[in-house]
């Protein structure tokens, strides 16, 4: 494919954007609108590659799914079926989240995804669900589950340090699961926990009974998922990447819709820019943050909100001191090792980063384009928008696959160019 040629400025950028709906949101509200058997619906709903392959999961379960812009409406069925095909793409809380579902469908069901897919670890949750009466064929993508028409449920002992996705999976369908499910934590500290939260919450906000008062342990008691429209709030992830333009550049950009409180672990993004030297200021238009005429160097730990590391990464190699991510090994299972990629784009732009055994350590070095080799996305989103970000600052960098933004957020290279206008919407 050809090479993107990454927007450069020589002014500050400054404007306000705003950005489609949180996936990580999203994607459960679907899957909780499926398993209460609808009428339900999901308003806000990003049209991206992960909505698309959750709706398009949905519906090879036998769900009655339209979708109509960024609508979604669930229509009432009589639960779910077998002998379909789940493409789970590259998306983690596909192919974490709807096998622990399937096993209630009446028939087999298999799942397979993209090249990479099959490389990232589903051992957790799929021995998880054969300890819960699960039938399974198969320890990754591509692998067979034998559905039943229902599960034992119960308790179970998994090892999440890998993904906090295995917990949520199996949360969202614990309620219909004859016993429920108690799935406790077993090993390092779960990573991303904010994004546990978030399932706990939007399960209680569908009528689930859930106690997470000890820790490591989260007990869903059997019964029903009530039928509810969800909106979507903006995705505070995908956000970042537009508030560190003006953290890089020395401008001011606002995020319109920026909710009062979330649950969502890309909030963080505002703690670590004003660490960066930036301001950060809410306001009646959304959230506003401010660059500083040179950053400085962070050191901070992202084991909860990794997947704000390459953003951050990006920042941290246009700062003028030193930085310090930690707590972010896990990345390396993620779409791509998030952290040998960043390494090794940034050192190719003549950057200076050390891959630790929990993260990166960047130091300052004056940044070059390639016009020889481009910045490589490894079919990432995040290390496409990282790139962008770069490029913004250090003339002639290129993306080789741009058109992976699509995982999460529509038309990226025209919201950014809208932006660095003046005229984001």
């Amino acid at each position: 494919m050809t090479p993107w040629p990454a927007p450069h400025v020589t002014a500050p950028v400054r404007g306000t954007v705003a950005v489609p709906g949180s996936k990580s949101v999203t994607n459960r509200a679907l899957l909780l609108a499926a398993l209460s058997g609808g009428p339900a619906s999901v308003a806000g709903a990003p049209p991206t590659r992960d909505t698309a392959l959750m709706v398009d999961a949905l519906r090879a379960l036998g769900v009655p799914v339209e979708v109509d812009g960024e609508r979604v409406v669930i229509g009432p069925h009589e639960g779910l079926r077998g002998g379909g095909t789940v493409d789970c793409g590259l998306a983690g809380t596909v192919m974490r989240f709807v096998p622990p579902a399937a096993a209630l469908a009446d028939g087999p069901v298999g799942f397979d995804g993209d090249p990479r897919a099959r490389e990232r670890p589903m051992g957790t949750v799929l021995g998880a669900l054969r300890a819960l009466g699960a039938s399974v064929t198969g320890d990754a993508l591509p692998f067979t589950l034998h559905g039943t028409g229902g599960l034992p449920g119960g308790d179970v002992v998994i090892d999440a340090s890998a993904s906090s996705q295995f917990v949520s999976g199996l949360l969202l369908s614990g309620a219909h699961y004859d016993k429920g499910v108690t799935v406790h934590h077993d090993g390092e500290p779960v990573p991303s926990l904010p994004h546990i939260a978030m399932t706990v919450d939007m399960l209680r906000a569908a009528g689930v009974e859930i106690d997470d008062a000890e820790p490591n342990t989260w007990r869903v008691l059997p019964g029903p998922i009530a039928a509810r429209d969800w909106v979507v709030e903006p995705d505070l992830s995908n956000a970042s990447v537009f508030l560190a333009a003006a953290a890089v550049t020395g401008g001011r950009v606002t995020v319109a819709g920026w909710p009062e409180h979330s649950t969502q672990p890309g909030v963080a993004i505002l703690s670590v820019l004003d660490q960066f030297g930036c301001s950060v200021q809410p306001g009646p238009d959304g959230m506003t943050v401010t660059g500083p005429d040179a950053l400085t160097g962070v050191d901070v730990d992202l084991h909860d909100v990794g997947e704000l590391t390459p953003t951050i990464a990006a920042v941290a190699a246009l700062a003028r001191t030193p930085s310090r991510l930690r707590g972010i090994a896990h990345l390396r299972g993620h779409e791509t090792d998030r952290l040998a990629a960043l390494a090794t784009e940034i050192t190719e732009l003549g950057g200076d980063v050390t891959e630790t055994p929990d993260g990166l350590e960047i130091r300052p070095r004056s940044l070059r384009g390639r016009p020889d080799r481009p910045w490589g996305a490894y079919a990432d989103h995040r290390m496409a928008t990282a790139g962008a970000l770069i490029g913004l600052v250090v003339h002639g960098v290129e993306i080789d696959d741009v058109g992976c933004t699509s995982k999460t957020i529509p038309d990226f290279p025209g919201r950014w160019a809208a932006l660095l206008a003046g005229r984001a919407g």
